[in-house]
């Protein structure tokens, strides 16, 4: 009796072969994850379906941004003293600097926002602020990799790969886990932050370019290509699956093959589903206007100023908005590359201002838009925001105008899915430069552990055998924060 695998390539094979597994769709899903991984039900009922996740690589500046320290202003410009001897990455301990811009309370929670970010203030009562997060380094391959993946070292697979592999797909046609890179390149790792490492390759993470030309590398052939016809492309894929087919026959315990075969069969699927869900132009005006995307302009310089900034990224938060609306599970969003000068991300050493400004006005604007535009389209019940970036800076001045790592402490937010709204949880002390209970930090792994939690997964429970060891998303640790569960 021929397998459902055996009677799809024998039909055609190909995008023939693809269209037909997708009317078996739930089926052959079910073939496909028994030989490639685990996907779970919930350990209990969740409060989210998916997460959207803004990584500001480079470090921003906490202090500058959303955590008031009114001591810095009465403080500025006066040596500084931290009580204790401290080591920077680039000796950045001159005179203490107050913040950057000014700050004022919003909403109904009177949260204090840099004015830089005020676009946040419509919707920070939607919002949990975590002021007390702690790294363990202040290299920033090494914190980048620790927020991304909960370890400092490669070989990790990324949240969005361990959410892919525990929860599984909402939709066929497009990939579980998707990231959208910065424009001028990528940061610390590169795509080692999205690696699926040990997991199962179909766990990955899929990188999208929304707005240029070709957002997808290889997903249609090279306009050089006119060689490839459809009957050809069909018969070619045809004779890979059959020769597929015997080779995994042998070897049923190696989940490389299935998950490079599964790897195939989606990217016929993104032909059509993708080009739908990244095309932005039906999209009337004032959705638009909301995320601070002007139709029809370019995005793709490399300057950075704050009318580009904020389309630019817009476009990524609307393009985010459009893929988990369809079904995609967990989106990435960097903001910051690891390369060029003057700075084109958030590693302010030279000058806070310069730097931070457009990044800053850019992101709040397009996180504003996409947890509005969410939410008046209820689908911020059950989707997760979480804001991010791999440390903070320090309170005291580098070279007059910027500030140095500060793997101390820094802030994280999250709201949406489960997430209480108009929260601050977690101070640092006076200056910003430590959490202020110092016994008590918020870590990476507690993060990871709360969205987790309300994906409906017991983050001691996912685990795969890597090596001899069950490996997890939040190694040996991890405490889910109660006080941000709404």
């Amino acid at each position: 009796m021929r397998s459902r695998r055996d009677f799809l390539w024998q039909s055609g094979g190909g995008l023939g072969g693809i269209a037909l597994a997708a009317l078996l769709g739930e089926e052959l899903g079910r073939d496909i994850h028994a030989a490639t991984g685990r996907v779970q039900s919930p350990h209990h009922p969740p409060k989210a379906k998916r997460v959207i996740q803004l990584f500001m690589a480079g470090a921003a500046s906490h202090v500058d941004l959303f955590d008031y320290k009114p001591e810095l202003i009465k403080r500025d410009g006066k040596p500084s003293d931290f009580g204790e001897k401290v080591e920077t990455f680039q000796d950045g301990l001159g005179p203490w600097m107050k913040p950057v811009w000014e700050f004022k309370p919003f909403g109904k929670s009177g949260k204090p926002l840099s004015e830089v970010v005020a676009d946040l203030g419509s919707v920070v009562d939607e919002i949990s602020f975590v002021h007390n997060m702690q790294g363990k380094t202040g290299i920033h391959s090494q914190a980048t990799y620790l927020q991304a993946t909960g370890f400092q070292l490669p070989g990790f697979p990324g949240m969005g790969s361990w959410v892919s592999y525990g929860l599984g797909s909402l939709n066929q046609n497009l990939p579980t886990f998707v990231v959208l890179p910065d424009h001028r390149g990528f940061a610390s790792n590169g795509p080692k932050n999205w690696d699926s490492a040990f997991l199962p390759g179909n766990h990955a993470g899929t990188v999208i370019y929304p707005g240029r030309e070709t957002p997808i590398v290889d997903l249609f052939p090279d306009k050089r290509g006119t060689f490839v016809t459809s009957r050809s492309e069909v018969a070619t894929r045809g004779v890979l699956n059959s020769l597929n087919h015997i080779h995994g026959k042998t070897r049923a315990e190696d989940h490389r093959l299935e998950s490079r075969i599964k790897s195939y069969e989606l990217a016929a699927s993104m032909q059509v589903a993708a080009p739908e869900a990244l095309d932005i132009s039906k999209e009337p005006d004032h959705v638009l206007k909301l995320y601070g995307i002007e139709r029809n302009s370019p995005t793709w310089s490399k300057e950075i100023n704050v009318p580009e900034e904020s389309d630019y990224f817009g476009r990524k938060c609307l393009a985010a908005r459009r893929l988990v609306e369809r079904g995609v599970r967990f989106v990435q969003i960097w903001s910051g590359n690891d390369n060029g000068f003057p700075r084109r991300n958030w590693d302010s050493h030279e000058d806070i201002r310069r730097d931070h400004g457009p990044l800053a006005s850019g992101m709040a604007k397009g996180a504003s838009g996409l947890i509005l535009d969410l939410k008046q389209r209820g689908l911020l019940d059950d989707t997760i925001v979480l804001w991010t970036t791999e440390f903070g800076r320090m309170p005291s001045s580098q070279g007059g105008k910027g500030r140095d790592h500060n793997p101390h402490c820094f802030t994280n937010w999250l709201c949406g899915g489960g997430i209480k709204g108009g929260v601050t949880y977690g101070e640092s002390d006076a200056c910003g430069f430590k959490p202020l209970d110092r016994n008590n930090p918020t870590m990476v792994y507690d993060i990871h552990a709360t969205v987790l939690h309300l994906l409906g997964i017991n983050h001691e429970k996912l685990t795969y055998r890597s090596n001899g060891v069950d490996r997890r998303l939040t190694d040996v640790h991890g405490e889910i924060i109660q006080p941000l569960l709404a």
